[in-house]
């Protein structure tokens, strides 16, 4: 199986990873000025005019960006930036997307955003060309990153600034108060799970059921590829005939059939959102949820004080095998339908450097997607990032797999919704995969 970091490069990951820091929570932020860039000024390839901006604002804050976008109106004064943020972001701007008005440069992460299918529908530039012109303090951009762009056959559509991974949480002086377990295979989880349920009289794993992409992306990713590696990843998320009801997947959702049955998913994730799951894991309602990096910072202002963040790679591999890490990117685009392409480019190009790379970690706990970014400065470092490092960078405990791009969200919906039915047990994990397949090939043939 291919390994994503080989060499040099799985040693940037040991030295960022383990440098990152964690930063309070910003405030979410609210849209600013959701208008049409009817005033925008379409300009002769010179950095003027108005500049559009969309961002989502969630776990990581919008501080960097106030920032950066600060810092860019300083360089680029004959630039007026309209910024379009906050948590609902990606709802509020749909409309603009959707009627061929798009702001210049959007962010793609968080609730009702797709790359994919952004990809899909003609909605972002192609980059290829032009990124390939593009440096980091003299080097290439293309060979600074610390994952490569999304590869839609062959094409670059957006640029990948934020580098995350998905696991599994838990709190580790809980644990250790209570003798359990931190499981490092799914017979160990599926132990640890019965050693919870009966000394704590609780559920011991919870999730959003609002977003099952997080169950998607935190726990069935991981296990496709610790079950087929980076060919069975790939097939499922592209959706090749064949994949969601081959073996190795009824295989996995056995796993979380078995999980069902034994009563250890809260039987209320479905009515959760994010924050609500995490809350209720912060509380100690449950023991497990799968998220990505940004908990600790999204969540800086309800941690009570004396849990202590414990962090696996979601351990649904089997017995003796390695567990399963999947880089989670997000990436940086133009619209292809950009009003001022001149300042969007001037815009990326001005992001993608060590220096915001730097203060990106010092706003968010989290790391943008560029080697080589020295954080041996930066005195805070969190203990679970630290043995999360450890952890990872052990090719005996863990193997990192590579998806090929994000799930479009034609198939990423269906798929979701048969997973959620599985989980509260409403169908087997035969029928689960026969309705993926079936979602899968309506998905082939409206492409």
């Amino acid at each position: 199986m291919k390994k994503l970091f080989k060499g040099p490069a799985k040693f940037v990951w040991i030295a960022v990873l383990a440098l990152l820091i964690v930063a309070g929570c910003s405030d979410d932020g609210s849209s600013e000025d959701d208008g049409s860039s009817d005033d925008a000024t379409a300009n002769d390839g010179k950095v003027n005019g108005t500049l559009e901006i969309q961002y989502f604002v969630g776990g990581y804050g919008d501080s960097w960006w106030k920032e950066v976008i600060g810092d860019f109106k300083e360089k680029y004064p004959d630039v007026e930036v309209k910024e379009h943020a906050g948590p609902n972001i990606n709802e509020e701007m749909r409309s603009r997307w959707v009627s061929g008005d798009p702001p210049d440069v959007v962010y793609i992460d968080g609730a009702g955003s797709s790359e994919t299918q952004m990809v899909e529908d003609g909605q972002l530039m192609d980059l290829t060309d032009w990124v390939k012109e593009l440096e980091v303090d003299g080097t290439p951009l293309m060979d600074s990153f610390i994952v490569p762009p999304s590869d839609y056959d062959g094409k670059v559509y957006s640029l990948p600034l934020v580098f995350d991974t998905w696991g599994t949480w838990y709190d580790k002086a809980w644990f250790d108060e209570n003798g359990w377990e931190v499981p490092s295979d799914f017979e160990s989880f599926m132990s640890t799970m019965g050693s919870i349920q009966e000394d704590a009289d609780i559920a011991p794993f919870v999730t959003t059921g609002k977003y099952p992409y997080y169950f998607l992306r935190g726990v069935l990713y991981p296990a496709f590829g610790a079950a087929g590696g980076d060919e069975l990843l790939t097939s499922v998320i592209k959706g090749e005939e064949g994949a969601w009801s081959s073996d190795a997947v009824l295989e996995v959702m056995k796993k979380v059939e078995e999980m069902q049955k034994a009563g250890y998913i809260d039987e209320g994730f479905g009515a959760l959102n994010h924050t609500q799951s995490q809350m209720n894991f912060l509380l100690h309602k449950n023991a497990f949820i799968p998220v990505g990096f940004w908990l600790p910072n999204e969540m800086s202002k309800d941690k009570p004080e004396d849990l202590q963040y414990g962090f696996i790679p979601s351990p649904m591999n089997d017995a003796g095998e390695p567990m399963a890490v999947v880089p989670d990117l997000r990436p940086l685009a133009i619209a292809e339908e950009a009003e001022n392409p001149e300042a969007a480019k001037a815009f990326v190009e001005f992001v993608f450097t060590k220096e915001y790379a730097t203060l990106f970690s010092e706003h968010t706990g989290a790391i943008m997607n560029l080697k080589g970014v020295d954080l041996s400065s930066n005195e805070n470092v969190p203990q679970y990032l630290i043995d999360a490092n450890a952890m990872i960078n052990d090719p005996e405990k863990v193997q990192i797999y590579h998806k090929p791009h994000p799930m479009s969200a034609d198939l990423e919906t269906p798929i979701s919704n048969s997973l959620v039915s599985l989980m509260l047990g409403n169908i087997s994990a035969e029928e689960f995969v026969e309705e993926a397949e079936a979602a899968a090939k309506e998905y082939r043939n409206s492409q």
